[in-house]
Order: structure tokens, then sequence, then C-alpha cells
């Protein structure tokens, strides 16, 4: 499973298709997540608990010290299959690591539910949908988390 972390101060998605709004954030971490075939439900536990205890955030000194949490900051999490993308070979990627759909979103809404489990804001895409990704970034602080 593979986490792309990006401390944002703001984060939006938008249905490609229809141009509507489906979420949105404050201050917070835009999680982009990967899963892989093989994955468990261990490791989404392992990353749920991790991302928001990240000191990534700056305190009164402009040092990265404080974590979501401190903060009061939120969540948004997108699914992103591509993050498994194989592209040695020619010039087409190939996605034979990500795991298959069904499996895939039944990991990826298991984060979200431990997430929100522990207090923290989270909102969502909707698995499977061709999204608009819109953030301010702020850093920008761009962390990846693989487990």
């Amino acid at each position: 499973m593979i986490a792309l972390l990006q401390r944002v101060r703001s984060a939006f998605l938008t249905r490609k298709a229809t141009g509507d709004e489906i979420a949105r954030i404050g201050k917070g971490i835009l999680v982009l997540l990967g899963v892989k075939k093989g994955d468990t439900e261990d490791k989404v536990i392992l990353l749920s608990r991790k991302i928001p205890q990240l000191r990534i955030f700056e305190d009164q000194n402009s040092k990265m010290n404080l974590s979501l949490f401190d903060v009061g900051g939120e969540i948004l999490v997108v699914s992103q299959f591509t993050l498994y993308a194989d592209t040695r070979k020619g010039t087409r990627p190939s996605f034979s690591e990500a795991e298959e759909k069904e499996k895939a979103r039944v990991l990826y809404e298991r984060f979200i539910d431990y997430l929100r489990y522990q207090g923290v804001p989270t909102k969502s895409g909707i698995f499977g949908e061709s999204l608009i990704v819109t953030l301010e970034n702020d850093g920008p602080v761009t962390l990846i988390l693989e487990e």
C-alpha cells in the first residue's frame, strides 16, 4: 500500500463528467492512496494511524513539529491506482501491481473508516470515478509512505 501525502491549505474534488463538487477540506493533508495486490487490513491500520500523527505542520518557530491533530486539520482521501504504474518497459504504463477493483475498494473504504474512528475529520472521493483534484499546496510538503 502506498500513500502520497501533500500538505495543503485547501483541496477539493469535482466530478470530471459533470463538474459537481464532491468533497472539500481546508488546512490538512491530501492523501492519494494506492492499493497493491496482496495488501491487507493490517497495512490499512498502520497507515491510518501514522498519517494523522506525522509532524509535518509548522510550529511558531517554522519547524515541522505539529501533527494534523495539533493543528485541527482535515484529510481528503483519493483512490489512486496509478501510483502502482510500472514504466520500466516501453512508454505505456502497466498497472499489473495494482489490486483488482473490488478488493481495492474494500481496503480504501476501511482506510477512511479507520481515520474517522480516530476522530480525524475525513472526506473522500468516489472510488473508481474520474475526478479533478484541485489543491493549494502548503510548502510544498509531499511525502510518500509505503507499507
